[in-house]
């Protein structure tokens, strides 16, 4: 067995030992029944893998800052673990700069992406000294006012750049792919006039040292998000000659990993894509310029299980269906476009133990009315039972971080665990919603606002 098979291993038993385990502890409840498991050991793990991925490519003593896109799982105990690992945060709105400062991450560790920023959210970026990449040429001339106000007092601490698309194509997921033609996000390279636009708007501002570019996401192949990159390079490059210095130091080469939905397999993995990269734009690693990455997905969705107990059990066509406590409101892409976003089902029995027995075609429900609310459809597992409990894996980002209040259904509680002896610990990184909590959000509080008018 290899390396990397060895560690997928160890990592599945962590995950049974862990549902086994909140299974016996109580954190799954009548009241209670669905909860989301997160993996510390196996998150450690990621972000060790990606600094060693890319110390073996890049010249020694290269600076890399690896920020984590909060997106993808926008809880600040991770962050946390995150931060403690030697990785920084992307933040796409106020809402997640928020977080990451609660989360005690530094602001030269932070970089600001958004296509939408607002001139306040810009001058706070600006005054914490977060690294900010302007979407479009409006948002450059915003930055430039703000540049002119802060004038004579010190130049600002904020390193910044321009976000490009290189307009290399999409993968298979048409939703997720940034570097289409007609992509909302960057300013498109291809387009007329739009290069010599880009090196201009360097050489007339000598404060804009970064080039950013996010290629894709899921569903993107490996050599056509490193083309985005070495597209990206090689602008940095053209940009540096034409200048006559060295002006951009930085290339922050986004994040857009993908992962193995299929397999317990860690695929593909950090290494393949430094090389890859480093094969692409090898000019890149020598040591002449700074590097910025914004992986999210492939750090998290590894080490996220959502269980959830199995209330009730029917046949409705002939097909068995399972009817559980997750559903959209925890896997809200899945439901929506399984096809794009499947996931797989592991079944566990009441005890928490995995299930055992023949296979049988079955649903796996979840709780919401509507009849699409489907976890898996028609998949073959050991005979669900009311009692018994699914797992939904592959679960650690954009899944139950990002709750979707259908039917007002409770966001799930959030433990990470790690083995202690023989037996597992578990730590809150978010408690349950309690029903008082859904009725203030739903506006509670000012029941007779309406009728008093």
């Amino acid at each position: 067995m290899s390396s990397a098979e060895n560690a997928d291993t160890t990592r599945v038993a962590r995950r049974d030992d862990a549902v086994r385990a909140a299974v016996e502890q109580g954190l799954l409840t009548e009241d209670r029944p669905v909860a989301a498991l997160l993996d510390v050991r196996g998150i450690r793990d990621s972000a060790a893998a990606l600094h060693a991925a890319f110390d073996a490519v890049t010249a020694p003593g290269t600076p890399v800052l690896h920020a984590f896109a909060v997106k993808a799982t926008p809880l600040v105990p991770v962050l946390r673990l995150l931060h403690g690992a030697g990785v920084g945060a992307e933040v796409a709105s106020p809402g997640e700069l928020a977080l990451a400062a609660a989360a005690g991450i530094p602001p030269e560790r932070i970089v600001f992406d958004s296509p939408a920023k607002t001139p306040a959210e810009l001058r706070e970026a600006l005054a914490l000294g977060v690294a900010v990449n302007a979407d479009s040429p409006q948002e450059l001339d915003r930055l430039d006012a703000l540049v002119r106000s802060a004038a004579p007092a010190p130049p600002l601490a904020s390193p910044r750049g321009i976000r490009v698309n290189p307009q290399v194509g999409g993968g298979s997921i048409g939703a997720l792919s940034t570097a289409t033609a007609t992509s909302k996000f960057g300013v498109a390279l291809r387009d007329e006039g739009a290069r010599a636009w880009i090196v201009k708007a360097y050489a007339d501002r000598p404060w804009l040292t970064r080039l950013h570019v996010h290629s894709g996401s899921q569903g993107m192949p490996l050599p056509l998000l490193a083309r985005g990159v070495a597209e990206t390079y090689a602008l940095a490059e053209e940009i540096n000659r034409h200048v006559g210095r060295r002006q951009v130091d930085t290339v922050d080469i986004g994040g857009g990993l993908p992962v193995d939905f299929g397999s317990d397999a860690m695929s593909p993995t950090y290494a393949e894509y430094a090389r890859l990269l480093a094969e692409a734009a090898p000019g890149l690693f020598d040591g002449r310029y700074r590097l910025v990455t914004e992986f999210g997905r492939s750090l998290l969705a590894k080490h996220g299980t959502v269980l959830a107990r199995v209330e009730y059990t029917k046949s409705a066509g002939g097909r068995a269906v399972a009817v559980t406590h997750a559903g959209v409101q925890v896997a809200t892409r899945t439901v929506y476009a399984p096809g794009s976003w499947p996931l797989r089902i592991a079944a566990y029995d009441a005890k928490g133990r995995p299930k055992q027995g023949p296979d049988v075609v079955q649903d796996v429900a979840g709780p919401a009315c509507f009849a699409g609310d489907l976890l898996a459809e028609g998949r073959p597992l050991p005979a669900l039972e009311p009692g018994d409990h699914v797992a939904a894996l592959d679960t650690g980002a954009y899944c139950f971080a990002h709750h979707y209040a259908y039917n007002s259904l409770a966001r799930p509680g959030v433990y990470g665990f790690a083995p202690a002896g023989d037996t597992v610990r578990f730590a809150v990184v978010r408690e349950p919603q309690t029903l008082p909590e859904i009725v203030a959000e739903s506006g509670g509080p000012h029941t007779d606002s309406l009728t008093d008018m």
